[in-house]
């Protein structure tokens, strides 16, 4: 039996998280019961019309991720929840959302459908009322590390919850949404942030935004609203406001990278909860002295190359 685990690897190399935040436009969460096969669409019970759409899926894979979801504790037979989170344009603190209430899961399809196409949408059958979902990946079938830490985080996490009886939260099981080597790795929506490593403190932190913001540093893996190489200038940011950062609406570019990536100069521009607008600048660069050399994922039998970043020359822009 192979005794090799991605996520044991990444955490005894020390790989720092932050960047591996999956940058997407729209998130298609649709609730169906475990298990699920490594390509969710594969599943036992999954019907015709909804696997005709894998294609579509997977060639709009950059800009759209669908993830299957499941909490016992909410599901109910003869209904599919349907939950599409969108990016906006411009400064933003998250994702919008729409969320349906399907008597056929069949009903899920023209809904999607018109998500690929970036046609506009009637409003959904249930009211919206404003919701923190997190999302812990336990799907096992695509890599054994989110079944081994994230089926007992989930379980952990479903009763912190429980415990802190929070209204307009929820914790589902997911499918895979990238960083199995960081598992239990974790997703949040609205806010759009992914999360690595996580235990039973770090995850009360995150779900009450209280502690010490320090405990960012090391499960934070970036916001998916942002390209990889801002989502580094974000933490640093994030690390600084502390927890009202989560309150603020931001966004950021790529000014400048060289071909390989090793070099990019980023900024990002904000807005605090009394209207103040601030914007930073700063090169995120490789330090090719903390390179990693890993096996990567479970099952893959050829070293990789993992660069880890740094921040250099960091200026708050004055606005005019």
């Amino acid at each position: 039996m192979n005794k090799f685990f991605c996520a044991e690897e990444s955490c005894q190399a020390n790989e720092d998280p932050i960047g591996t935040g999956l940058n997407r436009q729209y998130y298609i969460l649709i609730e169906f019961p475990t298990p699920w096969t490594s390509h969710p669409l594969d599943s036992r019970r999954i019907t015709d019309k909804l696997q005709d759409l894998k294609s579509a899926i997977d060639e709009a894979e950059c800009s759209l991720m669908l993830l299957f979801i499941y909490n016992s504790n909410y599901y109910k037979i003869g209904q599919t929840r349907l939950i599409i989170y969108y990016q906006t344009v411009g400064l933003t603190s998250g994702y919008s959302k729409k969320e349906y209430i399907l008597s056929d899961i069949n009903d899920a399809v023209p809904i999607i459908e018109k998500y690929i196409r970036n046609e506009p949408l009637e409003e959904s059958s249930e009211t919206n009322t404003q919701t923190r979902d997190f999302l812990v990946c336990t799907h096992g079938s695509h890599d054994k590390c989110c079944a081994k830490y994230g089926i007992p985080f989930y379980r952990q996490a479903v009763a912190i919850l429980e415990n802190l009886s929070l209204s307009h939260v929820r914790v589902w099981q997911s499918s895979h949404f990238g960083g199995h080597r960081f598992a239990p790795t974790m997703l949040n929506l609205p806010d759009g942030r992914y999360y690595a490593r996580l235990d039973q403190q770090s995850f009360t932190d995150i779900l009450t935004r209280t502690g010490d913001i320090q405990c960012l540093k090391n499960v934070y893996r970036g916001c998916g609203t942002l390209p990889w190489q801002v989502q580094i200038l974000e933490r640093e940011l994030l690390l600084r406001y502390k927890w009202d950062w989560f309150d603020y609406c931001v966004q950021g570019r790529v000014i400048e990278q060289s071909d390989d990536e090793s070099f990019n100069q980023v900024e990002l521009t904000f807005t605090t909860s009394d209207g103040i607008v601030k914007q930073y600048r700063c090169n995120v660069v490789e330090d090719e002295s903390k390179t990693l050399f890993l096996q990567g994922p479970c099952g893959y039998n050829k070293i990789r190359k993992f660069p880890q970043f740094v921040i250099t020359k960091l200026v708050e822009i004055e606005k005019s």
